[in-house]
């Protein structure tokens, strides 16, 4: 056997395999999430959230030319560099298996006998292939975001570095030494995840040179690694950049020079001395000042793909997120500061009372001529008696505070104790936001609903409700995977314990150590186990050992050594077998468009040339990929609200973008400027106004500077309202003949509008939108989605028409506050004829959580067009539109929902009944069954019990109300049978 052709050979095969079943099942288009800003801030180079991804973005957009032209093909060519980027993660992945094996045998690769080089490629093609289909992985593998391309380089690190291993001749040994500082250095620019495996690659060093390891030589290794990682995370990538500005606020301000000349010398000292220590070490021939000086400029040149993000930010695309033009607000993206902080090592408990907030560091913006101080940071002081090591449960957040006495037990007003602590680490952090995604892996997955929990064998006999039965997240493994990753971990810590401490500290950097640094609050708005992919590597790795256990143990009883390699191999082939088996079929994307149709769809529900404001990043990113990318409806311009409150995102609205025109703003880009008075506006009601006050008037004390609005406090000033309301006159006739109201609603047009303020405070979004309200004068038509108008501290439902699935702000007035007013006749046009709805007719297409939650709203949004169009007395249009929700949104793609209980209702009175019924029918089996399942198991899921209640109670209603006593005995029975078990 020639070891060496059939390791590369096996391994490429395996690279195929990988990348053939990633190419079969990737999406075609932008999923959810991150990816529709990832696909068009690749497509034409513009700056993403922070800390950014330059080097993913490059190379999406290299990939983004193999569209030639064709917008609709972009998203589906960079998806495809992910699945590539994947495909090699598993070719490398292979190769470090084999390297490991040899080393676990006590062999050099091709040095062993056929049989145990067989075992070794069979260890390798089952590792690999496990962690090909293993869920987290193959989930990144499909869709355009950094973590495929990440895994990649921390594949290609690890097995470089056991590549250097192999290598005897210290100078060829050097050179992929430098390979490796400068792929540390290029993942920078795609994610720091990489930067973790360097303890572990620390200790393959360490055992390279010290035969006999000592406790303090791997306590010394780990240290020098920890500060490698240091310098890296806090010298090099903020470090150099916040030295830099240093250098250029002393010569801007203190010597006043111009703009970028301490940036320049800064930069000319900083090379020129890196270029004198190189020179220097090689003509003393100090090879590790040599080696070490020349891998960090490795670093640096792989980190240099990050001068695109300040590029490119100085030409002001449309997507700029934080403008970090300069080297100041470069640092600050860097830095995240938009996220804010989370304590680490020592901190605050959700109960500690907060003392005084101090003055902190000053916060610099580029002025005429120098840099001026426009904010300080704040450092919030705690009482010391509440401060705590490894502080775990620190979020003042209401939502999270509920949550930490939920998880942990404690009473309402009961503090805390570090056991407390320590309980909600174990349980939450480690537990369901680790330990609860290993298992998805490798046991298996209850369903792909959030939260959802781990399957294990015994489950699979278990009756289940349908709804469970028919998810295609419902994944069980039996336990294989599970029981040969553990039988290669002991079998690698019995042969190899050098290697077994690098696989298990590697292990755990990328799994329990990630949790501990992140630190994760009590509630996600998305699963995050795609972060601890790390981790799964790793034990895919002990997964291919176990066919090395397994033949060990064979060949003491079998004397045919290739009949026990073989056995061996077909034993622990059915690992991957099960999990591809079980994975298909919730992993496979291909055919999946809605979620680019629901960023359509809310874009066709605006007029021309309108405002929409959106909320989340599902309701955001998808927008910004089919304006960017495919060029559709760039006449709307998409404000998302929570960056409303950044003077940067303001300042973008005052310039035009595509065919969109910049914002009637009446206050200044001075008003909007963070650390000014309107970062927040705090209602102080005075005695002596009653009632709403005139926006304009405000507006105008506020462009004023009036202070008689301003609030002192210890480290800075804000601005006040002093009244909960504020109205604005409106020119009706003007309005009128604007042709912009129905005319089923010219009756409630007023003369004023009067706005409350929800809570105690104003957000600078708030103010923004309050000063577009009042210069716009209702020329650009303004959108809200219902993120975003639960979002805005102003009540504006009350003024607000669905359109479609938009809400339009009109001057008109709704007496009831329950419902909302329809514009039938746009909103009908809208949904029949300018929505899209591919893939939602075909039953083999999977639609996840997320995908289906964006379903429901378009039947939502069916069921209030049908409503008001029955209430307008139009039976036939009525039933046109929900006979359209049944054909584009059938039951077989995703069930029947609460939404779909309205529906039985509205059917019966457009005389659709036979529908009705069969609908109530397959609602009722399935909601019985569901409740009586959770009843029986003790499942507390309050919200999935109150929605199976509402169909049934929905429906036993429907049913009196249309004199069919028969079938409404038989719901209300079994609504009444069910909420009787609550009690």
């Amino acid at each position: 056997m020639n070891y060496q052709k059939v390791n590369n050979l096996t391994g490429w095969a395996v690279f195929g395999i990988a990348t053939l079943v990633y190419w079969l099942t990737v999406e075609p288009t932008a999923s959810f999430w991150d990816c529709g800003e990832f696909i068009a801030v690749s497509y034409k180079l513009e700056v993403p959230h922070p800390p950014g991804a330059p080097l993913f973005l490059l190379i999406g957009r290299f990939f983004s030319l193999f569209a030639f032209g064709d917008v609709e093909r972009v998203a589906y060519w960079i998806n495809i560099s992910s699945v590539l980027s994947s495909g090699f993660s598993i070719l490398f992945l292979f190769w470090t298996i084999t390297a490991l094996a040899n080393k676990l045998m006590g062999l050099k690769p091709g040095q062993g006998s056929n049989d145990q080089n067989w075992s070794i490629m069979a260890a390798g093609l089952v590792g690999a292939l496990a962690y090909t289909f293993s869920d987290s992985f193959w989930f990144s593998a499909v869709e355009a975001e950094v973590y495929a391309l990440s895994s990649f380089f921390t594949a290609f690190v690890v097995w470089a570095m056991l590549k250097w291993e192999q290598i005897d001749d210290d100078k060829q040994r050097n050179r992929w030494f430098l390979l490796l500082a400068y792929t540390v250095g290029l993942s920078i620019g795609i994610h720091l995840l990489n930067l973790v495996a360097i303890p572990a690659l620390g200790l393959i060093v360490y055992f390279k040179y010290y035969d006999k390891p000592t406790t303090w030589g791997i306590i010394s290794t780990m240290a020098i690694s920890g500060a490698i990682i240091m310098i890296i995370m806090a010298g090099v990538i903020p470090g150099l950049p916040s030295l830099a500005f240093s250098f250029e606020l002393f010569f801007v301000n203190s010597l006043g020079l111009p703009f970028k000349s301490g940036i320049i010398v800064f930069g000319l000292l900083f090379v020129g001395g890196l270029i004198y220590g190189i020179i220097y070490s090689e003509k003393k021939e100090k090879v590790i000042l040599n080696t070490v000086l020349l891998a960090f400029a490795f670093i640096l040149i792989g980190y240099s793909s990050y001068t695109i993000v300040l590029i490119r930010s100085g030409y002001n695309p449309p997507i700029d997120e934080n403008n970090p033009e300069n080297v100041n607000t470069f640092v600050s993206y860097l830095k995240r500061e938009q996220y804010g902080d989370r304590p680490l090592f020592y901190g605050q408990y959700f109960t500690t009372d907060l003392l005084e907030q101090k003055k902190g560091a000053p916060v610099y913006a580029k002025g005429e001529d120098k840099y001026e101080i426009i904010d300080y940071k704040v450092d919030p002081v705690y009482d010391k008696t509440g401060l705590t090591i490894l502080p775990r449960m620190y979020s003042s957040s209401a939502a999270h505070q509920k949550r930490y006495r939920e998880i942990t037990g404690l009473r309402p007003g009961e503090k805390p104790n570090f056991g407390d602590n320590l309980y909600f680490m174990f349980k939450y952090q480690l537990g369901h936001m680790y330990m609860r995604y290993f298992m998805w892996n490798f046991a298996g997955r209850e369903s792909d609903v959030q939260d959802a929990g781990w399957l294990s064998p015994f489950d699979a006999f278990k009756k289940v409700p349908w709804e469970l039965e028919t998810n295609r997240g419902r994944n069980n493994y039996l336990f294989i995977p599970l029981i040969l990753g553990l039988i290669g971990f002991f079998y690698q810590y019995k042969k190899d314990q050098k290697n077994f401490s690098v696989l298990l500290l590697l292990f755990f950097l990328t799994g329990a150590a990630l949790v501990l640094y992140l630190n994760s609050p009590p509630s996600e708005p998305r699963e995050r186990d795609y972060i601890y992919v790390g981790s799964f590597y790793v034990f895919a790795i002990w997964i291919g050992f176990a066919v090395l256990a397994i033949y060990d143990l064979l060949a003491r009883f079998i004397a045919n050594k290739k009949a026990a390699v073989a056995l061996s191999l077909v034993v622990c082939l059915s690992c991957p077998a099960i999990m591809a088996s079980e994975n298909w079929d919730d992993h496979d994307r291909s055919g999946r468009y809605f979620s680019v149709d629901t960023a359509r769809n809310f874009l066709a529900s605006c007029a021309p040339n309108a405002i929409l404001f959106t909320g989340g990043d599902n309701d955001t990113f998808p927008l910004w990929y089919v304006q960017e990318v495919e060029g559709f409806r760039t006449d709307v311009r998409v404000v998302v609200l929570s960056y409303f409150n950044t003077d940067w995102y303001i300042e973008q609205m005052m310039r035009p973008a595509y065919e969109s025109e910049p914002f009637p703003f009446s206050l200044s880009l001075k008003d909007y400027r963070q650390g000014g008075l309107n970062d927040f506006v705090v209602v102080m009601e005075r005695e002596n106004i009653k009632g709403a006050i005139s926006l304009e008037q405000y507006m105008k004390l506020v462009r004023e500077g009036n202070p008689a609005l301003r609030v002192a406090t210890s480290i800075s000033a804000y601005n006040s309202i002093p009244s909960k309301s504020v109205y604005l006159n409106i020119d009706t006739a003007a309005v009128l003949s604007k042709g912009i109201i129905p005319n089923s609603l010219k009756d409630f047009v007023v003369p004023r509008m009067v706005l409350n303020i929800k809570d105690r405070v104003l957000e600078k979004k708030d103010l923004a939108i309050l000063d577009i309200l009042l210069t716009n004068n209702w020329e650009r038509p303004i959108y809200f989605n219902n993120t975003s108008m639960a979002g805005v501290n102003i009540d504006i439902r009350r003024y607000v028409v669905q359109e479609g699935n938009t809400y339009r702000l009109l001057p008109v007035e709704n007496p009831d506050n329950e419902e909302t007013f329809v514009d039938t006749n746009t909103m009908y046009e809208n949904m029949m004829n300018n929505f899209y709805w591919r893939g939602l007719q075909d039953p083999a297409v999977y639609y996840t959580e997320d995908y289906r939650n964006f379903i429901l709203n378009h039947r939502a949004s069916f069921n209030t067009l049908a409503e008001a169009l029955l209430i307008e007395g139009d039976v036939e249009l009525s039933k046109n539109a929900l006979l359209k929700s049944l054909e584009v949104m059938p039951d077989s793609v995703v069930a029947y929902d609460h939404f779909s209980v309205r529906m039985v209702s509205l059917l019966m009175e457009v005389g659709e009944e036979e529908k009705a019924r069969e609908m109530a029918a397959i609602m009722s089996v399935r909601a019985d069954e569901m409740l009586t399942y959770m009843f029986d198991n003790l499942i507390s899921d309050s919200f999935s019990v109150q929605k199976n209640l509402i169909v049934l109670n929905e429906l036993a209603r429907v049913f009196r109300a249309y004199e069919d006593p028969e079938l409404g005995k038989l719901y209300e029975e079994l609504f009444r049978k069910h909420y009787g078990m609550m009690n």
